[in-house]
């Protein structure tokens, strides 16, 4: 069986319904990733719902990569039952090297993420560097505007850096933790 639009309503439905933030289905050459909260902003994403999609708002669809968009592999008709009798997903667990007293700085807007002010300019901030209140700490480059992001109420030492130079980043996103002083 085919998954038509009806059916791909229906899954995002039950998915708005439940604790799931990310589901991902693969059958042959199509790969389907649904995240709630996440605009399909990035390349190689879906670029526009169908208006029946649309109308499910928290979910947006992302990372369709198939040639073969419009003749999608048969899905398997009970998984959309599956979902709906699965527990809600548990918030997941800090990796076990994380501190729960070390505090995120996390990102306040969506942008591309640089660890210095130029290329051939010295990071901020490395890993296990002494950071001062309200510190700038990295750039995040939104709609050409680069916006240093600071340290706003902490000091104490960068434990880690969780984003690559010249990645993407998203809303909310933690950038690295800081041991607080």
């Amino acid at each position: 069986m085919q998954l038509d639009l009806n059916q791909l309503c229906e899954l995002l439905t039950v998915l708005d319904k439940t604790g799931i933030s990310e589901l991902t289905l693969k059958s042959g050459d199509l790969e389907l990733t649904v995240r709630k909260g996440v605009l399909a902003s990035s390349p190689g994403t879906a670029a526009a719902l169908p208006a029946a999609a649309a109308t499910v708002a928290p979910i947006a669809l992302g990372a369709v990569a198939s040639p073969t968009l419009a003749s999608p592999p048969a899905v398997d008709q009970n998984a959309g039952s599956a979902l709906a009798e699965a527990p809600a997903a548990a918030p997941a667990a800090l990796p076990a090297s994380v501190d729960p007293k070390w505090v995120p700085i996390i990102s306040p807007m969506v942008g591309t993420f640089y660890r210095a002010a130029a290329p051939d300019e010295p990071p901020f901030v490395n890993v296990g560097d002494r950071i001062k209140v309200s510190q700038t700490v990295c750039i995040i480059e939104a709609m050409k505007l680069m916006n240093e992001i600071d340290a706003d109420e902490v000091s104490g030492q960068v434990m880690e850096i969780l984003v690559q130079n010249g990645e993407p980043v998203e809303y909310g996103q933690v950038l690295m933790r800081i041991n607080p002083d």
